[in-house]
């Protein structure tokens, strides 16, 4: 698993399956965040990572979404770690196995139950700062995916709202997506966000996404 740095605060591990896929350590003044936790395997090395980064200790498990390849790991992580986890509240039930993913036959057995909490939001359903981290609901890929945008450093952690390939946004994989047109018509987001920077969890970082929003809108949504 290679370990880059993407900016002042944010690092991202990459490994292989038949696809790339990435999770992120962010950190902050209160020690580390995990946002995503990738597949069973790479909890060893996660957590290696963690442990050497020099960034304190594991405080928290952010999911853009719950989908196998993004929580595969969050149960090995908390035999290490007595810390919180947290998605959309849109998400956990399709997550915990309650309700199935639209478009899938069966449910997820990824996570179990009362193990992810809602992320926190206000009086009015916007949703919380965490880590500096700003969370913002993006669904279409599946119910209740999020992106986090980190604001200081001008980085969006998009997970699954968009692949890439060459440094050009591309749609997320057709076979795993819910519903892209809202997947699509979500990642306007990016047009109100002032981020120089994305990660997504299969395929290569983009810089300057707000250059290739406009175009990427107009290709799909024809």
């Amino acid at each position: 698993m290679k370990l880059e740095q993407v900016s002042e605060h944010i690092w991202s591990l990459k490994t292989w399956m038949l696809f790339p896929v990435r999770v992120w350590l962010v950190t902050d003044e209160e020690g580390i965040t995990l946002v995503d936790a990738g597949m069973p395997f790479m909890a060893k090395k996660i957590v290696h990572h963690i442990r050497n980064l020099n960034g304190g200790e594991l405080k928290r498990i952010l999911l853009t979404h719950g989908h196998s390849d993004h929580i595969g790991s969050v149960k090995p992580i908390l035999h290490s770690y007595n810390i919180p986890v947290f998605a959309h509240p849109i998400e956990i039930p399709y997550m915990e196995g309650q309700m199935v993913y639209p478009g899938r036959k069966r449910a997820e057995k990824g996570i179990g139950k009362q193990i992810v909490n809602p992320l926190p939001a206000n009086a009015e359903g916007r949703l919380s700062k965490i880590a500096g981290l700003t969370p913002y609901l993006t669904p279409g890929h599946s119910p209740g995916h999020v992106i986090y945008y980190h604001e200081k450093d001008k980085v969006i952690l998009a997970g699954d709202l968009f692949t890439s390939k060459k440094g050009k946004l591309q749609k997320p994989m057709k076979m795993f997506t819910a519903d892209m047109k809202e997947a699509i018509a979500g990642s306007a987001i990016v047009k109100n966000l002032n981020a120089v920077h994305i990660e997504v969890c299969h395929g290569d970082p983009v810089k300057n996404p707000g250059s290739q929003i406009d175009e990427y809108l107009r290709e799909n949504n024809r």
